[in-house]
Order: C-alpha cells, then structure tokens, then sequence
C-alpha cells in the first residue's frame, strides 16, 4: 500500500510503499477515503523538538481519517465490513483507575494512533474495534475525516454551560472555528473570536460569529464596547496555545468565569493567578475527546443542526490528492486557511 512515511529520526515523510496492516482479532481494518491534517502532523513532519521526545521511527503517522472498513477481527461484533467508519484517535489501556470508573479520556497509559503506532496516512489502517466510531448516516467524506477535531472543539465548547452566556475564543484556527460553531449552535448570546490572520476571522465572519477580532491591533476589551457589553466573559475558549492569550482572557472574564484551554502552549506562561482567586476564575484543562460522550453529541449535533452541520464542513478549505502531500501541509503550515484533508480515494 501507499502511505506517509517516517524511515528515520529526521525531518521529513517519504511517500512509499509498505505492507498493509493485518487485524488482530479484536481489530478492524479500513480503507482510509480522507484524512485531516492536525497541528500534530506538522510537529512530526518538522521533527522537532516534541517529536523528538514523543515519535519512534519508523512510524506511518496520521489519526484523523474517514474510511470503509475492508476487514474484521475474529472477536469482531459490533463492526461490519462496509461500514463508513472515523476512530477515535485514543487507546486506553481499559485497566487504570480512571478507565474502570468510566473516565476513559483521562487513561494515564494512553497511546496514540499515529503517534505511537501506525497511522492513517496510509491506504489502510488498523485500529482496534472499541476505538471505531461507526457513522450511521451518509456522512460527507471531507465531514468524516475531521471528527477528532470537532470533538476536540465539542469537548472544550461543552466543559461549561453555554446557553446566555457570552463567550470568548482565543485563537480561529480549525478547532476554534468549530467551537465558534458549537457555541452558537447551543444558545450562545454572543460568540467573540480572536486571532492575527485575516483570512481566518473572514472565515469566523462567515460561519455567523458576533464579532471577528484581529488582536494583532485591538484589544478584546474593545469587543466588550462593541457589544455593549456590562461585565466580562461567562466563557473563554482559549484553542490557540500563545503564551499571551490566557492571561489577556482572564483579564475579561466576568467575576466567577470558566476558561477552558485546549490550545497547548509552546512556552511558559505568566498568570495573575491573584485575579484568579479574587475573581473566582475556573480554569479547565481539555485534552482530545471524552470517550464516547463527545462523540454521541457532536453526532446527535449533527444530526440535529443544519446550519451546525454546514458551518463544520466549510471549515474545511482545502483538500490535495494524497501524493500532493507537501503541498497540503505547506497549505496547513501556512496558518492562513481552515482545516486541509487528503484524499486517498484515487491512490
């Protein structure tokens, strides 16, 4: 099969050929159709200073894929071949504390596809049968690939309630956008999202948030007097990881706010964490999905919600035959678009 490759310790895919993956029997095998470019896949494909702590080579990397599945274990019940199929990108070692309550998510012997086994940039891919999610409507290929990062969004958008409540978003890339989506699809009042590239917050514009804020030349403090807004924000979303983000969104949190931080800084960060107290601040760290919880809502979501449904798939922007790789993650690296997948469909 053909599939993104990692030979080496260094930087750089090689797109080769290599043995397809057989099932084990509690496995399932797919025929990836797309898959989505994640911050990850950047991190691995430069080789820095992360994936140099984190990746063993060889690797095939990639975990966020729609696909049909081809073949199945023998203690395979719940999946059949044909099915339309994404994966949960986690798998959880089923015995930790955490695991036997039903807290999966929180699983201290994670490992992950794509980063500690074999991937989805690849023709096939075998994962096994309890990380399958199974679509059971027709889902756009393009839509299917890019589940890990909407429930990574859903995740973070649904850690506090929203319904009333205003909220701030730190950061417009893929998942940011999402969360925007999300925000505004369960009862938001108003929905501010922030960043530095235009061409993102003319994206944000378009998927229906109340205002679109460029940080680079204005504070979020200004978008609180656009809106005529008396207090600060009930809800931060922080997505983007930079070290200035956090402490400028506590400095607009509402007296008892909740700030939920998926964005995962590259350095460390400097908090008044004597507002935090004074002012009552939750803050809430968010890693990848609640298994399955998150995924049950952002499917039910789906179902559901039309516009949340057509907000999601323009997030998508750009889309690259799988040998035109290195113009995808240019494309991803280049932080100016929405979320780029690669079709595997032709290969």
């Amino acid at each position: 099969m053909k599939a993104l490759f990692k030979s080496a310790a260094q930087p750089g895919f090689e797109f080769v050929e290599r043995p397809e993956p057989e099932p084990s029997a509690a496995e399932v095998k797919v025929r990836v159709l797309r898959t989505g470019l994640c911050g990850t896949d950047l991190h691995i494909e430069s080789w820095d200073a992360w994936a140099q702590s984190e990746i063993k080579t060889p690797l095939i990397p990639g975990h966020e894929f729609y696909g049909e599945v081809v073949e199945v274990g023998t203690a395979v019940r719940g999946v059949e071949v044909g099915d339309r199929v994404s994966g949960e990108g986690h798998i959880v070692c089923g015995a930790c504390r955490n695991c036997r309550a039903g807290r999966r998510h929180l699983c201290i012997h994670t490992l992950s596809v794509g980063v500690h086994r074999d991937g989805a940039f690849a023709e096939y891919v075998v994962i096994p049968e309890s990380n399958v999610w199974v679509h059971q409507e027709d889902i756009e290929p393009d839509l299917g690939a890019v589940f890990d990062p909407l429930g990574n969004a859903v995740h973070t958008a649904l850690s506090f309630p929203l319904v009333g409540e205003d909220v701030l978003i730190t950061g417009a890339g893929p998942i940011g956008l999402m969360a925007a989506a999300v925000a505004r699809h369960v009862g938001a009042r108003y929905v501010v999202i922030t960043d530095v590239s235009e061409p993102r917050l003319e994206l944000a514009r378009k998927l229906g948030v109340d205002l679109a804020l460029n940080v680079g030349v204005s504070a979020i403090s200004e978008a609180q007097q656009a809106l005529g807004m008396r207090e600060g924000f009930d809800v931060g979303l922080e997505m983007s990881g930079h070290p200035g983000a956090l402490p400028e969104m506590i400095s607009n949190m509402n007296h008892g706010g909740r700030i939920a931080m998926l964005g995962l800084p590259s350095q460390p960060i400097i908090v008044d964490w004597g507002k935090v107290v004074t002012h009552m601040i939750t803050v809430k760290g968010i890693y990848g999905r609640e298994m399955f919880e998150t995924w049950y809502a952002m499917s039910a979501m789906l179902q559901s919600g039309a516009e949340l449904k057509r907000a999601v798939t323009a997030v998508v922007t750009d889309r690259y035959a799988a040998e035109d790789w290195a113009e995808g993650f240019a494309r991803a690296r280049s932080g100016s678009g929405g979320k780029v997948v690669l079709d595997w469909s032709t290969v």
